[in-house]
């Protein structure tokens, strides 16, 4: 009677430390979360610092750029809505992405937050120059060179299958049907004649 006694007072103890160490385990997560956020946003200020002064270049009439970073679970140095610079998942590796109309495009990858930083002043450069050109009204936009390198990718990979050869397979095709056709009938004409009893 006493062991039963005892062991109803323990399942309290045992669920409660249960609870607590099931606490304290999520608790470890976030704050490894946590850690790693905070992480990602040092290395992505560490490159802001890099850019401040060409942020601080681009003339106050010009709002088209954003450079800010984003919170959450994967921080973001946004460029402008388009394009932004992340970490990679070996959280070492600084991707400069642009999204456009066939996919996001990788402009720029690599640890050393110097060559990124050189990718990212170029394409600032080149949105700068294109916002004039359509300020100015000229014949034509300027494209930037990642808008040309990705519409020459696009292309490249959405080239014109020629039609002769569709054409030609689609009517060997509707042959190949017939001819098929007509031995069925044949077939099915023969047999009905040989099941009425003539003889050839």
């Amino acid at each position: 009677m006493q062991d039963d006694n005892a062991t109803a007072i323990r399942q309290p103890h045992v669920l409660s430390d249960a609870i607590r160490d099931v606490k304290n385990a999520a608790a470890d997560r976030t704050d490894v979360v946590v850690e790693l956020r905070d992480a990602h946003r040092m290395r992505l200020e560490l490159l802001a610092v890099e850019l401040e002064p060409i942020f601080s270049d681009v003339p106050a009439d010009i709002d088209n750029f954003d450079f800010t970073i984003s919170s959450g679970l994967q921080p973001r140095l946004w460029i402008d809505a388009v394009s932004h610079v992340a970490l990679g998942r070996d959280r070492r590796t600084y991707r400069f992405v642009r999204d456009t109309r066939l996919g996001r495009v990788v402009l720029a990858e690599s640890t050393d937050p110097k060559r990124v930083a050189e990718q990212v002043t170029r394409y600032i450069a080149e949105r700068i120059v294109e916002r004039q050109h359509m300020m100015e009204g000229g014949p034509e936009l300027a494209l930037p060179r990642f808008a040309r390198e990705a519409e020459a990718d696009a292309k490249q990979s959405f080239r014109e299958i020629p039609q002769w050869p569709a054409l030609l397979s689609g009517f060997g095709l509707v042959v190949a049907g017939a001819v098929a056709g007509i031995a069925i009938m044949a077939a099915l004409y023969w047999l009905s004649l040989a099941a009425t009893g003539v003889k050839f």
